[in-house]
């Protein structure tokens, strides 16, 4: 903290700083430094060892995106798990698809759950006892570990790749996922910012296309992140994300993602292009 700013820094080069308003609440859990911030511009937003992990303002983007892509991919997606996403955000998402039966979470460090549930209520509201939802705090690389043609859909929504999230940007879990899903099943992930993280985004594809038949990256645009151009990597079994009929595509209540945002996500820049050829 900087007098009133909160300042993330990207690299050596870059910093991004938000005027803060009031601190709510700051912590050291078991696994990371937390703080959930009032700012001027984005409202409340979740600060995780030092980097902005979501807003009130855009967490509609990320959250919808990172869920619905790959739901909407699989013809009838029942049982769904969210690796990370303390939050809530995803599961938020994920219980609105009328073919999910069950929604488990699995976040290592419950002080998030617990203080989203607290301070963050419009984004963990299915956290709190909706009948789809499973809330676990374990280790999600030991959960994905002990399934096996299991979930229908996987969603790794992890923090930046250091501390207790670097296991989650493996080939050794990615494996594991591929294990954990059933014959047709499709996992995604969050892999960064093009522009900053472009060697990540390619060792990350590497790896996804070396385990699942079909692999995609797609974008979404999300102000509070560093660049505001945000990606994902989904590898399926079966299921071409970019060969889906839209009209099948159940309506949803969403402020972002639609079925021509589905099939448009996919459409890269050519830069982008160049780090998954």
């Amino acid at each position: 903290m900087q007098g009133i700013w909160l300042t993330e820094k990207q690299n050596e080069n870059v910093a991004i700083q938000y005027r803060v308003t009031k601190v709510l609440h700051e912590e050291t859990t078991p696994f990371q430094e937390l703080k959930i911030v009032d700012t001027t511009a984005f409202g409340r937003i979740l600060v995780l060892d030092g980097a902005f992990q979501t807003t009130v303002k855009d967490e509609f983007v990320y959250h919808e995106m990172i869920s619905l892509v790959a739901l909407n991919s699989h013809p009838n997606p029942k049982r769904v798990l969210v690796v990370g996403g303390g939050d809530g955000g995803a599961i938020r998402e994920i219980v609105k698809h009328p073919s999910v039966e069950k929604a488990t979470l699995v976040e290592i460090d419950g002080r998030v759950i617990e203080l989203c549930k607290q301070y963050l209520p419009e984004i963990s509201v299915a956290l709190n006892s909706h009948p789809k939802v499973e809330v676990l705090v374990e280790d999600g690389i030991k959960h994905i570990a002990e399934k096996e043609n299991y979930y229908d859909v996987v969603v790794v929504d992890s923090t930046d790749p250091v501390g207790p999230a670097v296991g989650l940007f493996a080939a050794d879990f990615y494996r594991a996922i591929h294990r954990a899903l059933t014959k047709d099943g499709i996992f995604v992930a969050q892999t960064e910012s093009p522009y900053f993280n472009q060697d990540l985004i390619k060792r990350v594809f590497d790896d996804v296309k070396g385990i699942f038949p079909i692999t995609k990256l797609f974008l979404a645009y999300i102000p509070t992140y560093p660049s505001g151009m945000w990606s994902f990597t989904l590898g399926s079994k079966v299921y071409d994300p970019e060969q889906v009929d839209l009209g099948k595509i159940p309506h949803l209540d969403t402020r972002y993602y639609t079925p021509e945002i589905h099939r448009a996500c996919f459409v890269l820049p050519r830069f982008v292009q160049e780090l998954v050829k």
